[in-house]
């Protein structure tokens, strides 16, 4: 059954949440967290994910653990979890 789970937004992303650094999104899964996402605030797919899934300079986390090493946009998510969403950081 879809839970509604709370997403952190990073700064770069808040021009297209309102503002806000926390939103709440209704899925099972990670994608389906994002297709939801779309619905509440057009735009912030195109900004996660390319044709490969999850863009590369985007990580994104649910509790402590990177997506990416779990199932990726399949990894289930539980009431209670919160995902992260955290551009990743180039030094040089």
């Amino acid at each position: 059954m879809a839970q509604e789970i709370t997403i952190r937004v990073p700064a770069s992303l808040r021009n297209l949440t309102g503002g806000k650094e926390e939103v709440t999104a209704v899925g099972t899964t990670i994608g389906e967290l994002f297709d939801d996402l779309e619905t509440r605030h057009p735009g912030v797919k195109a900004r996660l994910l390319d044709e490969k899934g999850i863009r590369r300079f985007i990580n994104v986390y649910l509790g402590e653990e990177d997506v990416r090493f779990l199932e990726g946009l399949k990894t289930g998510v539980k009431a209670g979890e919160e995902v992260s969403i955290v551009p990743a950081i180039a030094g040089g």
